[in-house]
């Protein structure tokens, strides 16, 4: 039994399945039992041999806003303080840090006294979370990306990761989790890889979103068009790719895997997860933001408001 944030639907004729993130009241962003069944949706379509495309997409106009940072501690197992999951906040979580959000800043601010994850914990879950990531950059179906609205942290690697990807031009892109924790993520290896140095450095040390327009002449996605053409060229894309044979998708997707490890990656599956593990493990000084401490203070909403004006920095 699911609970309806995340669906999927066969066109077994055509080949395709389409997995819909389907929490727009929250921009698509996702928890962790949300990416559990979306995990599980893409294990089922993997073992059925009348799927050849996966087209991922999001309710809403949105294709994610990324982890759900509402209450990073609960990507650990662990219940938050009441006043500490944002009571009061709202919905958006604005690209919540890269694959499992999690910061901290040791005790809870309201003196409740609730020690932070331990670095074992941190380890333990940030390795089975990257290995949906993973998972996901080498599935073995073809993959397509209708992204749309907004694609920010998890949300923005998941359409880097597609192996093609339709973006809208009005599109917001970015990993503004770095705003938390400084560029210290996981999947920095997929980031230079897909992006290049000079824009995932830009994109990692600055927290900056961009418009999809701003990258069109770059060639990292596959179309970048008017939001309006997104569903319809993601479509067209997933149908094209479906009529290739079936084996011969499965193994130019594992071929595709091993040029990537044996010329990008070399050991930086296990890298993701420990530079994500230790990462979030960051103690912050006088006049930094703490994302954690804030949201406990003043909820959600507010505490991205405050995120957001204190990176503001006006161009000269």
């Amino acid at each position: 039994m699911t609970d309806g944030r995340v669906l999927m639907e066969r066109n077994p004729e055509a080949g395709v399945a389409r997995i819909t993130l389907n929490c727009p009241e929250r921009r698509n962003s996702y928890d962790a039992a949300m990416r559990g069944q979306l995990a599980a949706y893409l294990d089922d379509a993997a073992g059925d041999d009348d799927v050849k495309v996966v087209l991922l997409r999001g309710a809403g106009g949105y294709f994610s806003a990324g982890a759900d940072m509402r209450n990073a501690y609960a990507w650990y197992g662990e219940a938050p303080p009441r006043d500490e999951a944002g009571t009061g906040g709202a919905a958006a979580t604005n690209g919540a840090a890269t694959s499992n959000g999690a910061a901290s800043n040791g005790r809870a601010a309201n003196g409740a006294g609730r020690r932070r994850p331990s670095q074992r914990r941190r380890l333990a879950v940030d390795r089975r979370s990257f290995g949906f990531y993973h998972e996901f950059l080498g599935f073995p179906k073809a993959t397509v990306a209708e992204v749309r609205g907004l694609a920010l942290g998890g949300g923005f690697e998941l359409a880097l990761m597609a192996d093609l990807a339709v973006v809208g031009r009005d599109a917001k892109l970015g990993m503004p989790a770095t705003r938390f924790l400084g560029p210290a993520l996981g999947s920095l290896h997929m980031f230079f890889h897909r992006l290049g140095p000079v824009l995932a450095r830009r994109l990692l040390l600055t927290g900056d979103t961009v418009p999809g327009a701003d990258l069109e002449h770059l060639g990292i996605f596959t179309e970048i068009v008017d939001d309006a053409d997104v569903a319809r060229r993601a479509e067209w894309w997933a149908r094209k790719v479906s009529r290739m044979p079936a084996d011969g998708l499965v193994l130019a997707k594992e071929a595709f895997r091993l040029v990537e490890q044996l010329q990008a990656y070399q050991g930086e599956e296990v890298l993701s997860y420990l530079f994500h593990a230790y990462g979030t493990n960051l103690s912050f000084e006088e006049g930094e933001f703490n994302f954690v401490r804030t949201r406990a203070q003043h909820g959600v909403k507010r505490a991205f408001e405050l995120r957001d004006e204190h990176f503001e920095v006006p161009e000269p």
